[in-house]
Parts: structure tokens; sequence; C-alpha cells
């Protein structure tokens, strides 16, 4: 079987006093996509810490993970970051932006971030199709995924395709061109670990919404799926 190179840009990391339940990022990943992609090579960039590939070239695939910052931060890595994705784009590479990476596939692109209005979304989302598409398999058109933002795509990029919505979030997935795909979930996550980061951002994202989004966690959740959807799509 013949390897695919995957670039993971880290654009954040797992603070240390939660990295006991699932690792960093380079860790949930993998842990996530070897279910279904085993023949994926995972090649790690400390992007925040301005580690970049030397160019699109240098991997089949890229996954963009979430941050604490936000796309529209001034800070060298995130303009630089914004110039490797349009890179990739520009390649025919394919880009998988995940939170802080869908947003940034949004900007990037010529769309808009902002806060959202409606303050955090935490826990367990419901997503619905706005757009059947053939990688979509096995196909359902509402599924649920876990979600930690506070800012969101509020303008697409031209050309980009709505995919799914939620109640909270109308631009929660879209695609741009066949290569480049937006997911603001976290598919990535482990309950524990989601539970755990509501729990330590309280005071911020707010008691009652907490309090929510972990009465949420019960519902189950479609990030096998998803990761078929990522797989095929990548293909």
């Amino acid at each position: 079987m013949s390897t695919v190179k995957v670039g993971l840009l880290e654009c954040d990391h797992v603070r240390d006093e939660l990295r006991h339940i699932a690792g960093d990022y380079r860790e949930m990943f993998p842990a996530l996509f070897s279910k279904v992609a085993p023949d994926w090579d995972f090649q790690f960039y400390d992007v925040c810490n301005g580690q970049f590939p030397a160019s699109a070239d240098a991997c089949d695939i890229y996954i963009c993970t979430g941050s604490k910052n936000s796309v529209y931060d001034q800070e060298d890595w995130i303009e630089q970051l914004k110039e490797f994705v349009i890179s990739v784009y520009r390649s025919g590479k394919t880009f998988i932006g995940v939170c802080f990476g869908h947003q940034m596939l949004g900007e990037a692109l010529g769309g808009k971030v902002e806060k959202s209005p409606l303050g955090w979304c935490v826990g367990v989302h419901r997503f619905q199709l706005a757009v059947r598409e053939s990688w979509m398999e096995p196909f359902t058109d509402v599924f649920n995924l876990l979600m930690m933002c506070q800012d969101q795509v509020v303008q697409l990029p031209p050309d980009a395709t709505l995919l799914a919505e939620t109640p909270d979030c109308p631009h929660a997935m879209f695609r741009v061109g066949d290569r480049m795909l937006g997911i603001q979930a976290h598919p990535e996550f482990p309950k524990e670990y989601d539970k755990a980061l509501m729990q330590l951002r309280a005071e911020r994202i707010g008691e009652k919404k907490v309090e929510l989004g972990i009465a949420s966690l019960e519902l189950p959740t479609q990030e096998i799926m998803f990761a078929h959807w990522i797989k095929k799509f990548s293909s």
C-alpha cells in the first residue's frame, strides 16, 4: 500500500494539564484517521511557532487545526499561514480546515470571519446538509459533531459552496473548488477532552452554556462517519 503524506498544520497546542486525556493535536488527528485511512502518513508542522512546509508540494493533503487565536489577529505566523493556504489552493493539493482552519480557509480566500453574535458554540451540535455530494458516503443529511468556537465565517469566499449549517452556525461547512474543505466542528476531539475544555473555559463561555454543552455530550456523534467523508473527499 502506498502512503499518502498528510501535513498537519498545528495552529495551537493542547494545554499541558489536559494532554493526559488524548495528547496534543498531533495525537488526536492520527488517532481519528487511523480508523479509516491507515495509509495516511502524518507530517507535523508547528506553524504557530513558525515551522512551515517548504512548499505546498511537501505533502498530498493538509489538515489545518483549531487555535486559541483568531484568524484576524495580527500575528506573523497567521499572515504566513494565509499565504500558505493560498499556495495550497493554487497548487491543487487538498486542504481540510478544522475550526480555526475552517475560518482560515474562509479568510485567506476572500471571506470574512467575526465573533458570533450568539456567543460560543460548545458541546454537540446538529449539522444539516445543504448539498449532497458524491464523497458523502455513508450518507446522512443530518449528523452530530462536537464544537468549540466563538468566531465564525460570516461571509463565504467567492465561488464557495455551502455544504452544511447548524442552528447557531449558518456556514458550518463549505468547500472552495474540489480540493478545499472547511468544517467548523472538531471531529478529532474525544468527548472527555471537550468536557475538560468547557470546564476550563467556563468563565469565558458562560456557566449556563457550559452546563448545556456538557449535558449535550450524552448525544451520539458521527466523527468516524465524517472521517470517512474526509478520506473520500481527499481521494
